[in-house]
């Protein structure tokens, strides 16, 4: 992958991921904490980010081919995905793809936080899962490729920590007016991000289609 392919990679997953988004969820997950617990959630709830899109970056062509599903329509369910994902997010919304009421609750219920329901599914998502996984499919087989993918998974797990760990002042700052504009704008990227992915999937599937 060059540069710029891992640029676009890294701003997709970054859209996908918002922790921007997510960070009134933190703080109401984290309001009895001390600073030292909630920046220990942080780092717990970057490092799952981490993990968890490192082994579907390395494990989602095995699991498609297991379950004899092409990448063309593993993309088109993306897109598909992804939309629901985007129409939320532009009402500003936390969609329930990425969090339903009951692990809301349990995220404040719970000390680890960082790892369910933050960390899981709430950042690392249907959508992004989907997003590594459509992303290494694009060369089969190919180590180099899937490893050049950690730069942007790396990236957005550091972005996660660094939101996180700044998540009180960025609250006072943008407010929760700011924070909307930021996750409806991520939204409207992710929106035309999927559109790509259905055209991408249903030309693959439907040859005649980009005739």
């Amino acid at each position: 992958m060059d540069i710029s392919a891992l640029f676009q990679a890294a701003l997709t997953l970054f859209a996908i991921v918002d922790p921007v988004g997510v960070i009134p969820i933190f703080l109401l997950a984290t309001r009895t904490f001390s600073d030292a617990q909630r920046n220990r959630a942080s780092w717990v709830a970057a490092l799952t980010v981490w993990l968890v899109l490192v082994i579907f970056t390395f494990t989602g062509e095995s699991i498609l081919k297991f379950f004899s599903i092409r990448i063309e329509a593993f993309s088109v369910a993306g897109g598909l995905l992804l939309l629901l994902l985007a129409l939320s997010m532009l009402q500003a919304h936390v969609s329930p793809l990425k969090q339903t009421p009951d692990e809301a609750m349990e995220a404040e219920e719970k000390d680890a936080v960082g790892v369910v329901p933050l960390g899981i599914p709430l950042l690392a998502g249907p959508g992004a899962l989907t997003h590594v996984i459509v992303a290494a499919g694009a060369a089969p087989g190919d180590i180099a490729h899937q490893a050049a993918l950690l730069i942007p998974v790396t990236l957005v797990a550091l972005s996660v920590w660094i939101s996180f760990r700044a998540a009180p002042a960025i609250a006072r700052r943008l407010g929760k007016t700011g924070i909307h504009v930021v996750t409806r704008l991520m939204g409207l990227i992710i929106a035309a991000i999927s559109i790509e992915m259905l055209a991408r999937g249903l030309a693959g599937l439907f040859p005649g289609l980009a005739a």
